[in-house]
């Protein structure tokens, strides 16, 4: 027997809704793979997404999908049995995505470097399986859960540890438009989504990543821990500072330089 529709504050709501309404993320006849890790971020965006479902002006398809990484679509593991058994309980079913495998020894090297390299590599797998479910099952939009903390702590881990200024957009045209990322969480707080989480009896399914606390990401996320504790209103700031970037006032490309003598 599932449960009702999960119940959504009004403050975050509203969030959810202005993200949407500023990056124009759902258009009618939209059919949106809805990835689902099983962690709480990407629980909560599943029954977010299937919530607005049914108040909507406009019509559009949710497909929940995990990308099994401790079993098979054929054979699933506890994970992905769990997240199936969670979903069920609200009304939603699960499509079971066939994960690309990293290479045998990549997680036998705790180091932070190694584990940095690894970490990207599995991302990369995984969203590559999402990519080519979508284009399998015919859908136009893959939805994430990143988060407002996600989007400041890419920043940060990009201007720290790639050298460039960037973060993850709340919606991004890949593949020449056919295929369209979106992130209607990225105006909500962690803190916003777990207690969200906790208010409806969300049953998070624990990461099986062997690397799980030890990379750069977790770095980064005390870091922006210890800034907020620092600086009072910082973290609001940053985001906001993401969508107000002055580009004449940094370096851009850095000039050529030929030696040209001056005649005499």
């Amino acid at each position: 027997m599932s449960r009702a529709l999960m119940q959504v504050p009004p403050r975050i709501n509203r969030l959810v809704g202005q993200a949407m309404h500023d990056y124009a993320m759902l258009a009618d006849g939209d059919r949106i793979l809805v990835a689902v890790s099983g962690g709480v971020d990407s629980l909560v965006l599943a029954l977010l997404l299937h919530v607005w479902q049914k108040k909507a002006p406009i019509r559009y398809e949710l497909l929940p999908a995990h990308v099994c990484m401790d079993g098979t679509p054929e054979n699933p593991g506890p994970s992905a049995l769990a997240i199936t058994e969670e979903l069920a309980k609200n009304g939603l079913g699960l499509e079971l995505l066939a994960a690309l495998r990293p290479g045998p020894d990549s997680a036998a090297n705790g180091s932070r470097e190694h584990a940095a390299g690894t970490c990207f590599a599995c991302a990369r797998n995984r969203r590559n399986s999402l990519f080519r479910a979508a284009r399998h099952l015919g859908c136009n939009k893959v939805a994430l859960g990143h988060h407002q903390d996600d989007v400041i702590e890419t920043f940060l881990l990009n201007l720290t540890c790639a050298g460039n200024i960037s973060t993850m957009g709340p919606k991004q045209r890949l593949f020449r438009g056919q295929l369209t990322l979106i992130r209607p969480l990225a105006y909500v707080e962690k803190a916003d989504i777990a207690a969200l989480a906790a208010m409806n009896r969300l049953q998070p399914v624990a990461s099986s990543c062997p690397l799980a606390g030890r990379t750069r990401r977790e770095t980064m996320h005390n870091l922006a821990l210890e800034i907020y504790r620092r600086v009072p209103g910082a973290k609001g700031q940053i985001f906001a500072a993401l969508g107000n970037v002055r580009a004449d006032y940094l370096l851009g490309a850095r000039p050529v330089v030929t030696d040209v003598r001056l005649a005499d």
